[in-house]
């Protein structure tokens, strides 16, 4: 390991004991799950929870590092996903209807059809929900923009870090269900840098908000590549190497990948965008 090597770590969607082992593979935690990994920076993209087991243990995984990295030089942190929104969402709002022309819709209701699982939900503690709302949405790191979703919708909220991260944050602390579900519904748009104009859509998220390649979880690589997900060994490179997707669909049966960010990646270390054929 690099003296001061980036991880980056996708959606994880409740499966703790996967984490774990993952992490302590790259020499960060040790069988208990406590930071040993020295001056290594560690961010997570989000989606904790849903789908999966337990998504307020791995919450309480990655608080429990933010606090143990700093005593060795380290750090950790994460983003939020967009299915932090929906855990907030429900929380806040429940059952109450968003207005809509296009149906009945609230929280609760796309909650439960995208995986919610009610031990989060009873186990959620003013605590989680203090940090969570303090997570930045879009953050930079040894050259990379991190965003959960693979979307321009970021730029909907500012043309900077900090007013993205300052204009969600304030929706959060506030009780607009409209402005709440518009949170909601732009992040979980995605598959922005597919395609002959991925390479143009990347650069125009990193040309507003910095950064030369974007890194995100959000879409499940192996759907990317259209593969099963027990196929995926690592991120994938492609939008002409300016994103790289990290999600390896843990919670359909894919890796849990922890991705050191490089300035390049050897073919051996990346999936590549499939060719035209």
């Amino acid at each position: 390991m690099n003296a001061e090597p980036t991880f980056v770590v996708g959606d994880v969607h409740g499966h703790h004991d996967e984490l774990v082992a993952a992490l302590r593979a790259r020499g960060l935690v040790d069988a208990q799950g406590d930071w040993i990994g020295g001056r290594a920076r560690l961010w997570f993209l989000g989606d904790f929870v849903d789908r999966g087991p337990d998504g307020i243990a791995v919450i309480d995984l990655v608080r429990k590092l933010q606090r143990q990295a700093p005593a060795s030089g380290g750090g950790v942190d994460s983003l939020l996903g967009n299915h932090e929104i929906l855990l907030l969402g429900v929380h806040r709002f429940g059952d109450t209807p968003v207005p809509s022309d296009f149906g009945p819709r609230s929280f609760a209701r796309s909650w439960e059809l995208n995986g919610g699982q009610l031990a989060d939900q009873e186990r959620l503690t003013p605590e989680h929900i203090e940090w969570l709302i303090a997570r930045p949405v879009v953050a930079k790191t040894a050259g990379h923009l991190l965003v959960h979703s693979d979307t321009l919708e970021y730029l909907e909220w500012g043309d900077t870090e900090d007013a993205v991260n300052s204009a969600v944050r304030e929706v959060l602390e506030g009780a607009d269900i409209e402005q709440w579900w518009e949170v909601w519904r732009r992040m979980t748009t995605r598959y922005a840098f597919r395609g002959p104009e991925g390479e143009r859509m990347a650069d125009i998220l990193l040309g507003q908000l910095g950064g030369q390649r974007v890194v995100h979880g959000h879409s499940v690589i192996a759907d990317q590549l259209g593969v099963p997900a027990s196929q995926i060994e690592g991120p994938f490179l492609y939008a002409g190497g300016k994103a790289l997707g990290v999600d390896g669909g843990l919670f359909v049966g894919g890796p849990c990948l922890v991705v050191e960010l490089a300035d390049s990646y050897a073919p051996s270390e990346a999936h590549a965008a499939p060719t035209a054929g």
